[in-house]
């Protein structure tokens, strides 16, 4: 029987293999096939999955863990990692049947995009659904992608018992799918998250999450937050690209020397007092985002409401995470001097990778308004927590 700890123990070894490739990874544009089957047949593509379906149903912890310890190889399999786990999270609302016939393989890969940018025609038997999505990490790769859809029947939008349009993730097979060329980018290159689209293909509407099954299971995870899962991947593959940084920064140090020194870089007390800094803001930030992590999910766990205050803690401590691994890349970058600037270089990579990591809509300087606003105790809109 595979453990959580097996899990995070069977990254970290992954990770060293991964090292070695990242040049590849980002020239390719993708995870490489084979390594993209690799990450699959580890389990990471289905640490969310529930059991009942071939999945390992794991603590949000462990799958942070994952993604952090796969980063530390290369920050774009830690994200393409986290982006197929939590796109299961909507199988939650898929029968079990049509989950495995997604998943069939153990390196069955399905990502996708929840915004509701497509929109789905009710048909006899399913939807007919045109569509475009950007920011597809790991669809050049995967069996199926899903896409959020609003509903339409009669050329009018279904309406949810709010009055709003329905909105719903729907599952295309690869060959429905057309990928756009669009993913040409400063950092975080090998995610492969390109555009995509379709236009009129036919979904079963087995495959429209929310539509034959409209209540999440009786499980821990799906009594989470809805949104924490994705922040969480974010912040925890900027812990793993930030740890990478430090590491190589402060081997760099052993090594190099000035012009005109015999001593390396590390007998500087600059270079000592830069490390001990960023060892300091990488723990500190790594301790408050597992702590908030742990303290909500152990109510989770135990059948209870996960509150705001800690819906609004861990969120935070994704923001501060992702920050604080930011500083910790630039610092570390400019430690290096010269030898950062060199295609041969993982500290140039690490620190492109880092900042467009930074850029994501869910660690965007929004959230820290919204937190504050909680903190404030006033009046807060935090339908996206």
């Amino acid at each position: 029987m595979t453990t959580e700890q097996d899990l995070i123990a069977r990254a970290d070894m992954l990770a060293a293999e991964i090292a070695p490739r990242a040049p590849e990874i980002e020239a390719a544009g993708r995870i490489p096939p084979d390594l993209s089957r690799a990450l699959g047949e580890a389990g990471f593509y289905r640490l969310f999955l529930t059991e009942a379906c071939g999945g390992f149903e794991v603590s949000p912890r462990t799958a942070a863990e994952v993604y952090e310890a796969l980063a530390k190889g290369d920050g774009a399999c830690g994200w393409v990692a986290f982006i197929a786990c939590t796109t299961t999270l909507a199988f939650g609302r898929l029968t079990d049947e049509a989950t495995r016939e997604i998943m069939a393989r153990p390196d069955s890969l399905a990502t996708g995009v929840f915004a509701a940018n497509g929109v789905a025609t009710k048909v006899p038997g399913g939807f007919r659904v045109t569509g475009r999505w950007d920011w597809g990490s790991g669809s050049p790769n995967a069996d199926w992608v899903g896409g959020g859809c609003v509903l339409v029947e009669d050329g009018q939008p279904l309406l949810n018992s709010a009055g709003s349009p329905r909105n719903h993730m729907l599952f295309f097979r690869s060959d429905q799918v057309t990928s756009l060329d669009t993913w040409h980018v400063s950092g975080l290159r090998g995610t492969g998250s390109t555009a995509f689209e379709v236009k009129d293909v036919f979904v079963e509407a087995r495959h429209a999450a929310g539509v034959l099954r409209t209540r999440l299971p009786e499980r821990p995870l799906f009594r989470f937050p809805p949104f924490s899962p994705l922040a969480q991947g974010i912040g925890a593959v900027a812990l793993g690209i930030a740890r990478a940084a430090l590491t190589e920064a402060t081997r760099v140090a052993g090594e190099k020397r000035r012009g005109g020194s015999s001593a390396p870089l590390a007998e500087r007390p600059y270079t000592q007092i830069e490390i001990a800094r960023a060892e300091a803001r990488l723990r500190a930030a790594r301790a408050f985002f597992y702590g908030a992590l742990d303290e909500a999910w152990a109510l989770a766990l135990a059948g209870e409401p996960v509150p705001v205050e800690l819906s609004r803690n861990m969120r935070l401590s994704v923001n501060h995470a992702v920050a604080e691994s930011a500083a910790v890349v630039d610092a570390m970058y400019a430690l290096a001097g010269g030898t950062s600037v060199y295609a041969a270089s993982s500290l140039q990579r690490q620190f492109r990778d880092i900042h467009v990591a930074t850029q994501h809509f869910m660690v965007s300087p929004n959230i820290l308004e919204t937190v504050g606003r909680l903190f404030l105790g006033l009046p807060t809109n935090t339908a996206g927590f």
